[in-house]
């Protein structure tokens, strides 16, 4: 088994130490002997390979080796600012016999990287495909060989861990590094995890340092799969250097190499190409209910999903953001959630198993849609509510749905522990906050939140007094809203922790961009979203502000995007399907045409919700007329 994931073909142009650092993977070499045989997608021939070589140098590219990085982290010699990172995963007997003898004619280092199982034992490989045995891997005098050239860093690729395992009752198989394995209705605990991946890294170390009598200094995870947990873990065992697949990813501190996986065999046009910083593509995205998708029978749940799979895969767009909560009282907060948690009541075991499913099926980016505040339940303490303050009450808004105060110290704990749940129990790309990240002109009256603000304001401060004085109000105001974005960037790295990499988009009202007033009533600031989010999703959406004229409210939302120097880049139009107010459906036409008109201002992300894939609506053929990507045919960027 070879490809569990869908490996975008991008360069990895990494920052590493303050240095840039190309870091290319390849894996076997296999040469075309009749003209019926067809090379896997990760293999390249002996003849690109030579071409690759030969382009780096005559480039004036220089090759490092493991030395080299882990000098220039150590404050020794600079990397060259055209520095590359030759890699070879797997430890196909192809390194020996047509890799090495190349790097002898170049004088290129290399690093490369073994699965201790394939060369122990006799093992049948289902690699992509092709049927392999231990015949078709180093052996361990080959391997001593090639060290003792001083070409060569061997490098961990793991014992027993480049294999899927079994990640929700569902059966979906995922990366085992990452995985809780899930065996006889249960997951595996955290200490058992832990246990088995320590198991595993020590004994691949040992075997390695056994039969080389050199350990290996650097682990490269199977599938690009890692988390700090088990980074930590090989760091202990002194693999110092960890190599991943996240390609524009490097982290001085933690010594993380992300890499550029070469598939498809690429020529040497393709090849130079490469080294060029791809173009992003316009995000196009769908918000979508996890709610359309579960159902109590099984059989009409995975149909559902189903449904929602092929009309995603045809509509050819880039993100799904999708729903990993549920709201079964209609509140307007978290009630449940859809995966394994310490807290709430799981309504179903769902979210891993979409999410999957649409990220190797449907071929998109799936950002886990959350609230930021909104959750409910007998485990929350009513002390730790956002409150209002009104002349004749303190108390939470009737009006809004129930939220938690930023400002306490347990409800903070209490949601960062259902994050960190969601991240260790799924594998997606990002995250996405709901529109519930908001506090109102009179709001955060919690006790905790009022400690806070007398600290930053003084002891005279009081909710009453910022009505009088619009300096201390916007001063206020600026506190809240710089909190709901610091707990927002909090959670985050709890989920990266366990998820490395992820990507955050967080909804934005419309009136942020509009009315200059709004962060007093919203506690919401464009520029500081676009400051600390990868992406701002707006709700461009007229109907939902009661908005008459709306080609005016359109034009006013781009010209205010405009104006930020990476406002079109990272802002998502999110247009609506369905009038909450009217209670009706928007014209599928309706919809496309916005669409297009957006595009035509210059608008280059558009999102819509909601979309009710078994009802099809909105109509598929005038929605892709709108959304898809299919016209877009760049490399894919980040």
């Amino acid at each position: 088994m070879r490809c569990l994931l869908c490996i975008l073909m991008t360069l990895a142009v990494s920052p590493l130490f303050g240095q840039p650092v190309h870091a290319l993977t390849y894996h076997d070499v296999r040469d075309r002997v009749t003209k019926n045989f067809d090379p896997d997608q990760y293999a390249v021939s002996s003849e690109n390979l030579t071409s690759h070589f030969s382009w780096l140098r005559s480039q004036g590219y220089t090759v490092v080796g493991v030395d080299d990085i882990l000098a220039a982290r150590n404050n020794g010699r600079p990397l060259s600012d055209k520095a590359v990172l030759l890699t070879f995963d797997d430890g196909f007997r192809s390194v020996y016999t047509h890799i090495f003898p190349l790097l002898k004619i170049f004088r290129y280092k290399a690093v490369v990287s073994l699965v201790t199982e394939w060369i122990e034992t006799d093992v049948t490989i289902d690699y992509d495909g092709r049927v392999l045995t231990r015949d078709d891997f180093l052996t361990w005098a080959q391997i001593r060989e090639m060290q003792a050239s001083g070409l060569i860093e061997i490098a961990s690729h793991s014992d027993n861990l480049h294999r899927g395992i079994p990640a929700n009752p569902q059966g979906n198989t995922q990366p085992a590094a990452t995985t809780r394995h899930y065996k006889d209705g249960q997951y595996e605990d955290e200490s058992a995890y832990r246990d088995r991946i320590e198991s595993d890294v020590a004994r691949s170390a040992e075997l390695i340092s056994q039969h080389t009598s050199i350990r290996p200094r650097v682990i490269t995870w199977p599938f690009g799969a890692w988390n700090e947990p088990i980074r930590s873990i090989a760091a202990r065992h002194g693999m110092v250097l960890s190599l991943t697949l996240d390609e524009d990813r490097s982290d001085e501190t933690l010594n993380i190499v992300g890499r550029h996986m070469l598939v498809s065999n690429p020529g040497i046009s393709l090849f130079a190409s490469l080294f060029q910083p791809p173009q992003p593509r316009p995000v196009r995205a769908a918000q979508v209910d996890l709610d359309y998708v579960y159902d109590p029978d099984p059989e009409r749940q995975e149909s559902n999903l189903g449904l929602l799979l092929d009309r995603i895969k045809s509509l050819e767009i880039s993100h799904v953001f999708l729903q990993a909560f549920a709201d079964p009282d209609a509140d307007g907060a978290a009630d449940a959630v859809y995966f394994p948690n310490r807290h709430l009541p799981m309504r179903a075991d769902l979210f891993n198993r979409a999410a999957w499913q649409l990220q190797t099926r449907s071929n998109v980016k799936v950002f886990a849609w959350m609230p930021l505040l909104s959750f409910s339940g007998n485990g929350i303490d009513p002390s730790w509510l956002v409150l209002q303050a009104r002349p004749d009450s303190i108390a939470p808004d009737r009006d809004s749905e129930p939220r938690l105060s930023p400002f306490q110290p347990a409800a903070r704990e209490f949601i960062q522990d259902i994050y960190e749940d969601l991240a260790i129990h799924a594998a997606f790309a990002g995250l996405h906050f709901h529109d519930d990240g908001r506090l109102n002109e009179f709001e955060d009256a919690n006790p905790a939140a009022i400690a806070a603000y007398v600290t930053e304001l003084g002891n005279d401060f009081s909710i009453p007094a910022t009505e009088k004085d619009a300096v201390l109000g916007e001063r206020w105001s600026a506190i809240k809203s710089n909190a709901l974005t610091r707990f927002s960037l909090e959670l985050a790295d709890t989920v990266r922790s366990w998820r490395p990499g992820v990507k955050i988009s967080r909804n934005l009202f419309a009136s942020a961009l509009l009315d200059e007033n709004a962060t007093r009533y919203l506690a919401q600031d464009y520029g500081e979203f676009l400051a600390n989010y990868d992406l701002v999703t707006v709700m461009a959406m007229p109907q939902l502000e009661r908005v008459s004229d709306e080609a005016r409210f359109y034009g006013r939302l781009i010209e205010a995007m405009k104006r930020e120097p990476e406002g079109v880049q990272r802002t998502i139009f999110e247009l609506q399907t369905f009038d909450w107010h009217s209670q009706r459906r928007l014209p599928s036409t309706q919809l496309r045409d916005t669409m297009r008109y957006l595009q035509s201002q210059g608008v280059r992300n558009l999102a819509y919700y909601p979309d009710d894939f078994i009802a099809n609506q909105p109509e598929l053929e005038h929605l892709k007329q709108g959304i898809s990507l299919a016209e877009f045919p760049q490399r894919a960027g980040s």
